[in-house]
């Protein structure tokens, strides 16, 4: 089969760019499209040295920085791509991706990351802090922008979501079914440590709606030393409402961070993500984690067995939490913790992801033979060519 992937964008290594990595393991012949690259972000990473196509949009000004600005113009740049030719399109969508026009004859999963945020549910959250004239121009456009969605989102033969939470929004908003499968961690990346500090961690951007000001203002209280590693738009306003038990360490390399995780008493994780890499890489270094039980973080942590869940984003509740986590830490096994991890491997997500593939190109080939459409089938043997078949991690 002649395959492309299409991604969003890249200029940022995240859990969505891993997923693109795992795909490309996978499809490693494949072509690369995207609306904007910065060469510096693959640097080193498995896809140096892939083609990568991008649309228009990378030609704009300042394009790498400011491209979430061209959001109006990412329809039209990807109903522009050719994609004449493939069989099979992949699109990666968190941002505009999945709008390709693709062949009659030619399959087009969605791996949905999250239906877009800021057309959808988390709308007013973006408007809010905007500007008076920005909010009037995208009141106009994100209006528009939402029925462009819709309609894309009917050109796509099969939804493959990242977690229940984002299978649900994609029903709500698309009214269509997905199939989760949970995105690719590289567990082999981290270790238990033989020593944990006297700390406990919260790592990700420090933007709104990831909730750092909860773990402050609950570490505050507590009087319990906190780090957090990373960086963002709300590092120096959290910076002033934070006590001397808070340490910023600001954007970390990943030894550092791998350190942290394996040392600390456990991952802090107020927010509500669609799915969550940071929980699992927590996990995976054998520590347990304390979240807001509420998103993916539900379908990752076992309460009492891989850490604590509290119920309301308040700081009253996660201390509660703390409490009750300290109160029984010597009931959370590191071995245990672990061996849950694996279950959000790389090699499970490409097992469970080849099933559905293997499946959608049987059904696709079904419906071209009722047509009398002759075509050699290219699925035999497809489960074979996957690091794991193992059938547990199979949907």
């Amino acid at each position: 089969m002649k395959v492309a992937l299409v991604h969003y964008w890249l200029v940022s290594w995240r859990g969505g760019e891993k997923v693109l990595e795992a795909l490309c393991r996978r499809f490693p012949d494949a072509d690369i499209f995207t609306h904007v690259l910065d060469p510096e972000v693959i640097k080193g990473t498995s896809l140096e040295n892939r083609r990568i196509h991008t649309t228009f949009i990378n030609r704009l000004p300042f394009a790498k920085r400011l491209y979430q600005n061209y959001l109006p113009l990412m329809p039209l740049a990807l109903e522009d791509l050719d994609l004449r030719g493939y069989d099979l399109v992949i699109s990666s969508e968190s941002g505009p991706a999945k709008g390709v026009i693709v062949q009659p004859d030619a399959v087009h999963i969605c791996y949905c990351h999250s239906p877009m945020r800021y057309l959808w549910d988390m709308y007013h959250d973006y408007t809010d802090t905007s500007w008076a004239p920005k909010r009037w121009i995208m009141s106009y456009l994100i209006h528009r922008l939402r029925a462009w969605d819709r309609l894309a989102a009917m050109g796509v033969d099969v939804f493959v979501s990242n977690s229940e939470w984002v299978a649900k929004r994609i029903e709500k908003y698309y009214r269509r079914e997905a199939t989760v499968v949970h995105p690719p961690v590289d567990i082999a990346s981290f270790s238990q440590s033989n020593e944990t500090g006297d700390f406990y961690l919260m790592v990700g951007q420090l933007t709104r709606y990831k909730r750092t000001d909860i773990g402050i203002s609950a570490f505050n209280k507590l009087g319990k030393n906190l780090v957090i590693i990373g960086e963002g738009e709300e590092m120096a306003h959290l910076r002033k409402t934070a006590g001397s038990n808070i340490t910023f360490l600001g954007k970390q390399p990943f030894k550092v961070l791998q350190e942290h995780y394996a040392k600390c008493r456990a991952l802090i994780f107020p927010g509500v993500e669609d799915f969550g890499i940071v929980p699992i890489e927590a996990m995976a270094s054998g520590r347990p984690v304390i979240a807001y039980r509420k998103g993916g973080a539900m379908e990752s942590i076992v309460d009492g067995e891989t850490g604590v869940f509290f119920e309301e984003q308040t700081s009253g509740s996660l201390i509660a939490a703390v409490e009750r986590f300290e109160s029984r830490i010597d009931h959370f096994n590191s071995d245990a913790i672990c061996a849950h991890a694996k279950k959000f491997s790389t090699e499970a997500f490409l097992s469970n992801f080849e099933a559905i593939l293997a499946s959608t190109m049987r059904r696709k080939f079904a419906e071209l033979d009722v047509c009398g459409v002759p075509a050699a089938n290219p699925v035999d043997g497809l489960a074979n060519d996957c690091n794991s078949t193992d059938s547990e991690n199979r949907p």
